[in-house]
């Protein structure tokens, strides 16, 4: 294989996430693309129950489709007032087509509801891997614990981020500067292993 054909696709058509993966992954020798290059490409249904699942599914499916390298996330909240919850259901949390202004609404009423007083919570993203085949390379995992605001707030990122304070900080994911994020946040953890592994990859090739 020659390192300066190869392409890795980001498994995924959502635009903050990918503009993040790009950034995290910028010093790699390879061509990134995403899923909006492949218009044409199904979308497998989500059917694990856990992160690594999910993702080691898209991976595969991904890959097979396009028969490129993909790397392939899943991520979400989990509240321990809420159990857990929104989980693996993250995405989905308050519909198929929910704005992430709907989805926080959501869980904030529900986190209320509770009459919970902790508001304790984590991200956690789960990475995977796939060559051309389909086959699975490597599976990272990245947690960032903190939790719950009362009220959303700043407009930096996506999904949840309005709403999560770290573990440390004071401000939520919204509004702290992406290279505090490209430090603690769970999809930045997850990735820096899967750059490991790929720069282990690429060495061995050249």
């Amino acid at each position: 294989m020659n390192i300066s054909n190869h392409e890795l696709i980001i498994a995924t058509k959502n635009v903050g996430k990918i503009k993040e993966l790009e950034e995290l992954l910028a010093n790699l020798p390879v061509r990134l693309r995403s899923l909006n290059d492949f218009p044409n490409v199904i979308e497998p249904e989500e059917t694990g129950a856990t992160f690594a699942e999910n993702a080691r599914l898209k991976a595969e499916f991904y890959a097979s489709q396009t028969e490129l390298w993909a790397l392939a996330d899943d991520s979400g909240l989990e509240v321990e007032a809420l159990h857990g919850a929104p989980g693996v259901y993250s995405a989905r949390y308050a519909g198929e087509n929910a704005t992430d202004a709907e989805k926080i609404e959501k869980l904030l009423k529900e986190t209320n509801e509770t009459n919970d007083k902790n508001s304790r919570a984590r991200f956690v993203c789960a990475m995977a891997v796939a060559d051309e085949t389909g086959a699975i390379k490597f599976v990272a995992e990245g947690v960032c614990d903190g939790r719950i605001a009362r009220a959303a707030s700043g407009d930096g990122g996506f999904g949840y981020d309005p709403v999560f304070i770290p573990d440390g900080f004071t401000a939520t994911f919204g509004e702290l500067s992406g290279d505090i994020k490209r430090q603690i946040s769970h999809r930045a953890r997850a990735t820096f292993e899967i750059i490991q592994y790929l720069r282990r990859f690429y060495a061995a090739l050249s």
